[in-house]
């Protein structure tokens, strides 16, 4: 199995994570020849404005200021990743 995987780890100031990936999914989502940390890289970023975006917009119940300004950063971080706004790639805005 070790082949067919690739153990990428994340580092932050408050702990680590390792964990298992496939090898061929990580190839078929890389472009031009992404390495490995960038392809799970933009994962997280998309996931973390997916969420974002979802609580903030299609939550139920209030959203406080500072909520919707971190998910104001995350969307201007995303943009910044990939050079299109979450609504450009996604295909969903509002």
């Amino acid at each position: 199995m070790a082949d067919d995987t690739i153990t990428v780890t994340l580092d932050s100031e408050d702990g680590s994570d390792e964990l298992e990936v496939p090898r061929t999914i990580i190839d078929l989502l890389s472009e031009d020849e992404d390495d490995t940390t960038t392809v799970v890289g933009d994962l997280a970023m998309l996931g973390i404005a997916q969420q974002a975006h979802g609580i903030v917009h299609h939550g139920h119940g209030e959203v406080d200021e500072e909520l919707e300004a971190a998910e104001e950063l995350t969307m201007d971080l995303f943009e910044e990743r990939f050079g299109q706004s979450y609504g450009e790639v996604t295909g969903h805005s509002h």
